[in-house]
């Protein structure tokens, strides 16, 4: 089986354990995810380089994490970026707002026909009635009486007034009295002419059409009830793009439900208004009063929001159309609103609003296909290109989990596409995970580093020195045991929680095989002759043996990093760190009962936390080297306990370049001869203290090497040229080696 193959039972079988076969994963599968311990890892080189967690957790969602032979990659938030970029750039260039009214235009003239036909129809209809009712009274459906003359006159004056009589004029409907039949049809003749002249007279804008009809009495119910739909649904998605649930009240046409929309949209303008002068105004009982047109508003914040999302698709549709589009749009707003005192209101409203929000209520779009799309379709893809770009904005501000978690990736699922929608919950998952681990925690609005999580980058270092070590020439300084228990000396005593546990098995046993044959036999009384005893052994936790081991001594270090300017631009400093980390992990690991101290030097000197030395951050205002003082802390903290060796490691790429005096600091560059003094006599003073001073030099210069050279002269300590990538192999092999010679 090869990476990525998936394993499957054989058909039939549903223990799975018979026969077997395997499929390749092809990506329709679930890929194996990141767990907190690989997202760690992977952070772990940015985190020391930066020193920030924040930091290198950021630029991990942003670029997402490679894949490896196990998994898919983890997808960063750059790449969905990239791809909503894309899908933008794809929906301006695909439509077109040449020709936004034409929709809504053709559906008004297809009204208009229906009506129109409606009217010839009823005409055809009543001729054929009329000319039924003519033979069935056997003379002509002019009604007795009624001369040829006559008939010629009113098929005239009809042909005058501009109508289109059937043959013999309109007649009138079945069963109608024959006196009755000519003023009918006359009648029936003027109503038709009078429709037609009224269809014939509609504006050609949709804002005055829709006007027009609103007062124009359909004689066909087919194009009554399509106008009425058409109409309830523009006014459903026009207004509720300004108030959701606020259509049914503006449809209103009593004047009540007019005035009580009209208070609400004026006392909205008031909190606006204060709002603009600077106030705070407490919106609590405007949505005690309104609540249900901004469903889910707590503030008056809330409610703006609200606004602006549903009323910049209007207005961003308004800036991006032609000034004639414009005019027609706002016309049909116009004939939509039917108050004119409203409509001013809501038009001094988005006012309002467009002056609070930052950046106005509405951008326009540069839509440049050649796919023309009518009103709705051009509010619903405006709508989409905003949510677009607030899906942008909540990405590029995810600057930690808490935030990227607050993205519904069924929000990326609708704007983009299932993949980056599984993609982007895998990074959240991911991201999340730090936290559920315990490996990093939130003090306030930052993310740190827990002890656990120190420990983990620590360990990671550690093993990556040791890897190398194992590879490379120095050999045999893997340490395969957590800890070291010195030189057996052929005994062992019980177990004791903190002692090594390194086992004593026979000892162990011997101990649980005597507790169970000392056990009574229980009710069976005595065993018959022959039998053979059958004594279960169950370990118990007071049967555990180590082998005893001679004592180690016990070891005190301080470590003296160098922090000065030319150490990071030299970039020594993320190497010095690693040091500091690969060498506090080893000694809490392996060497429990040693200590070490961190400090850091440069202008001054000052101890460094051994948990946070993940996340140290380099001072890069401070300029020059104290060596004097960080040996005259190192003195002091190695002063605190009793160990028989005490040693100083040094790690620095330049000679001292101040020093302390009078209590006063004294920087010179290149330094005095006053400064190599102070720094040396502060060597003399750990000298007579018996304290060893091993120093790495990161730099080849001919000044560092010479007080290199009389420091270890004086001291008795060793000297060694590392580079920045070998320094931390070289610093935990001679703490190893020193560290193994002081077993007793």
């Amino acid at each position: 089986m090869t990476p990525g193959d998936e394993w499957r039972p054989a058909p039939g079988d549903s223990t799975g354990r018979g026969r077997a076969r395997y499929r390749r994963w092809d990506g329709s599968q679930e890929p194996a995810g990141f767990e907190a311990d690989e997202v760690l890892d992977a952070l772990s080189e940015d985190i020391l380089a930066d020193g920030d967690l924040e930091d290198a957790l950021r630029r991990m969602m942003e670029d997402g994490l490679p894949a490896d032979r196990d998994r898919a990659g983890l997808t960063g938030l750059r790449e969905l970026l990239r791809r909503l970029a894309d899908r933008r750039r794809e929906l301006l260039e695909r439509h077109g707002l040449g020709d936004v009214m034409g929709d809504l235009r053709r559906q008004l003239q297809e009204i208009v026909d229906t009506e129109r036909e409606g009217i010839e129809r009823r005409l055809a209809e009543a001729g054929e009635a009329g000319d039924a009712g003519t033979t069935a009274e056997g003379g002509d459906a002019g009604g007795a009486g009624t001369t040829d003359e006559d008939r010629a006159t009113d098929e005239s004056r009809a042909t005058d007034e501009g109508g289109d009589p059937a043959p013999g004029g309109p007649a009138a409907p079945a069963g109608v009295p024959a006196e009755l039949a000519g003023p009918m049809r006359r009648m029936l003749g003027d109503l038709a002419r009078r429709h037609r002249a009224a269809l014939d007279a509609l504006p050609e804008d949709p804002g005055g059409r829709i006007r027009a009809l609103e007062e124009y009495e359909f004689l066909e119910p087919a194009a009554r009830d399509a106008f009425q739909q058409l109409l309830e649904r523009l006014q459903g998605r026009m207004l509720d793009s300004t108030f959701r649930g606020l259509a049914d009240r503006l449809k209103a046409t009593t004047p009540e439900g007019l005035r009580a929309t009209r208070e609400m949209v004026r006392d909205l303008q008031r909190l606006l208004q204060e709002r603009l002068a600077g106030g705070n105004p407490d919106a609590s009982a405007f949505l005690g009063r309104y609540g249900d047109a901004f469903p889910g508003a707590r503030n008056l914040d809330d409610v703006i929001a609200q606004l602006a999302e549903r009323m910049a698709a209007m207005q961003s549709l308004l800036r991006s159309l032609s000034r004639e589009q414009r005019d027609e749009l706002e016309s049909l707003m116009d004939a939509l609103l039917r108050d004119d005192r409203l409509r001013y209101d809501l038009a001094r409203l988005a006012s309002l609003l467009d002056r609070i929000l930052p950046e106005g209520l509405g951008a326009p779009f540069p839509f440049r296909g050649d796919d023309d799309i009518g009103l709705e379709q051009a509010l619903d893809e405006i709508a989409t290109l905003q949510q677009m770009d607030r899906l942008g904005e909540r990405l590029t501000d995810a600057g930690d989990p808490s935030a990227l978690a607050r993205v519904d990736p069924d929000e990326v699922r609708r704007l983009l596409d299932a993949e980056s929608a599984e993609q982007f919950a895998a990074l959240q998952r991911a991201a999340q995970s730090l936290e559920d681990a315990g490996y990093v925690t939130r003090d306030g609005d930052r993310l740190e580093l827990t002890a656990r999580g120190q420990r983990r980058i620590g360990q990671r270092v550690l093993d990556e020195v040791f890897g190398r070590l194992g590879r490379d020439a120095f050999g045999g300084h893997r340490l395969a045991r957590v800890g070291w228990t010195g030189e057996r000396t052929g005994t062992s005593s019980p177990y004791e929680f903190g002692r090594p546990f390194d086992l004593d098995l026979r000892g162990t046993l011997d101990g649980a095989v005597s507790r169970a044959f000392s056990a009574p036999i229980g009710e069976a009384g005595d065993m018959p002759p022959g039998a053979v005893r059958r004594v279960p052994v169950r370990l118990a936790p007071g049967d555990f043996r180590v082998h005893d081991a001679e004592e180690v001594t016990s070891a005190s270090t301080v470590l003296l990093l160098d922090m000065s300017r030319s150490m990071l631009l030299r970039g020594c400093f993320v190497a010095a760190r690693k040091v500091a980390i690969a060498l506090d992990t080893l000694i809490r690991t392996r060497y429990p009962h040693d200590t070490l101290h961190v400090v850091g030097f440069a202008y001054v000197a000052r101890e460094i936390p051994p948990g946070s030395l993940a996340t140290l951050s380099w001072h890069g205002n401070e300029y020059g080297t104290n060596l004097q003082h960080a040996l005259l802390l190192a003195r002091g903290l190695l002063a605190r306990g009793s160990p028989a060796n005490r040693s100083i490691v040094v790690i620095t790429d330049g000679e001292p370049t101040a020093h302390i005096e009078d209590g006063r600091v004294e920087f010179n560059y290149p330094p005095t001869r006053r400064t190599i003094e102070e720094t040396l006599r502060e060597v003399a003073r750990c000298t007579r203290d018996g304290i060893t001073i091993n120093t790495f030099m990161l730099e080849r210069s001919r000044a560092l090497g010479e007080f290199v050279d009389r420091v270890t002269r004086m001291n008795r300590g060793r000297a060694f040229y590392a580079s920045p990538e070998r320094l931390e192999e070289f610093v935990l092999v001679d703490y190893l080696d020193r560290r193994t010679r002081r077993v007793a």
